[in-house]
């Protein structure tokens, strides 16, 4: 009796000390651990800086040919040693010379960069869409938890109410000693649930904080939210629609095809010849001359047809490549739909019918067995069934939230809040 007593007394001294600490937690909703985890994560803000990169890389094709300065002096008498002027014939001869490019050269190649930075953004978004997913997970699986903890806490405090009513009528001789340490005995369960709950609930905030990259104490914070479900009536067609019009790597997919086809003109243009237009000056035995010259390549072989050739190849392929990530994501669309719809399905009987009767029940047999009309085997059973279909509430609403989630990941943005 003393050691049932001892544990009741420590379970008791955990609870107080985990409202206690929880006084001084701060609670973080939703927005709040998104501007942290936007703000603090690595590799969201290293993803940024590819998008810096790459415009730096359309300075670079932006770029002019630069001018050429050619200096020549010759004709120097250094084989008539008996002229004494050895400077009188030299020739002096600066050119300078610039290359022209035709065909739209550089606007294909500063085209093609933009496109490259077009797709690192929208690469970037895919990696934040792919990242909030797994932020909103740990952040779910943290409000279950904490949720699941809640429960363990109003579970065991009111079996601990049932314990001491049953002493009463042990002390009075309505029920016997036998039938008390049965009771007593089904309050390890209530133990043992709490005590998971704590330590499920500091690991979900411990892969929380990882994603915020966060290095304050577990118990410095908590998470506030609507753990609840909430029916909800959505079209496929409508969702299907949505993540064409928003998927981030469908874009990036789409600016490859232009990028690729950008190359290709490119190929071809710099398969054409650039003339090379340059003034000289020239000054010969005291006369000062100008003229100009003019160089043109001859294009007896064509120097770029296997670039031609693989830019080409390279059209096909991007092609083909947007063609398989649309068809991945219609596919994780209707996937992540029909899984909301089932347990849409089965959370909605729970809501509205076995919540409600599993409370009725425990009330309703807790009066009789107080009163003597129901046995100590339907009191038990009627207090294992309420826990059973509270925590099968609670756990379906995490996998309602999960699939939530699970959609609007497959649709690049919150469709659901």
């Amino acid at each position: 009796m003393h050691s049932l007593e001892g544990r009741a007394f420590s379970c008791f001294c955990i609870l107080a000390a985990f409202a206690g600490s929880s006084h001084a937690q701060k609670q973080l909703s939703w927005n709040e651990v998104r501007e942290r985890f936007e703000l603090k994560n690595p590799n969201l803000l290293a993803g940024k800086l590819n998008i810096e990169e790459s415009r730096a890389n359309e300075v670079t094709a932006g770029l002019r040919p630069n001018p050429q300065l050619n200096f020549i002096t010759d004709q120097y008498r250094i084989f008539h040693p008996s002229q004494i002027d050895l400077l009188g014939n030299a020739q002096i001869t600066p050119t300078v010379s610039q290359l022209f490019e035709r065909r739209r050269k550089r606007e294909l190649r500063l085209e093609s960069a933009r496109y490259s930075t077009a797709i690192a953004g929208t690469d970037q978004a895919d990696l934040v869409r792919n990242l909030l997913f797994n932020l909103r997970d740990a952040f779910t699986r943290a409000l279950q938890q904490q949720s699941l903890l809640e429960l363990a806490q109003q579970n065991i405090q009111y079996y601990d109410r049932v314990i001491e009513t049953s002493r009463i009528r042990l002390q009075a001789g309505d029920i016997s000693r036998s039938d008390f340490a049965r009771i007593e005995l089904q309050r390890q369960q209530f133990e043992s649930d709490l005590i998971n709950a704590q330590v499920n609930l500091r690991t979900a905030k411990i892969g929380l904080l990882a994603l915020m990259n966060e290095k304050n104490p577990i118990d410095s914070f908590t998470v506030t939210g609507d753990f609840d479900f909430h029916p909800i009536a959505i079209l496929l067609a409508d969702v299907r629609q949505a993540a064409l019009d928003s998927r981030p790597d469908l874009r990036s997919a789409a600016t490859a095809v232009n990028r690729a086809r950008t190359d290709n003109r490119l190929a071809f243009a710099n398969g054409s010849v650039d003339p090379i237009a340059g003034l000289e000056y020239q000054r010969t035995g005291g006369f000062d001359t100008l003229g100009l010259n003019v160089t043109i390549p001859l294009r007896i072989f064509d120097r770029n047809q296997g670039e031609k050739a693989r830019t080409a190849i390279g059209i096909h392929r991007a092609e083909r490549s947007r063609e398989a990530i649309e068809t991945a994501l219609l596919r994780d669309v209707d996937s992540g739909y029909a899984t909301l719809q089932s347990v849409n399905d089965i959370l909605r009987p729970y809501r509205e019918k076995y919540l409600p009767e599993a409370v009725e029940v425990r009330d309703y047999v807790e009066f009789a067995y107080k009163n003597g009309a129901a046995s100590l085997l339907d009191f038990l059973d009627a207090q294992k069934s309420y826990r059973d279909t509270q925590l099968n509430y609670r756990n379906l609403v995490g996998n309602y939230l999960s699939a939530v989630n699970q959609l609007n990941l497959a649709v690049g943005r919150e469709v659901i809040p």
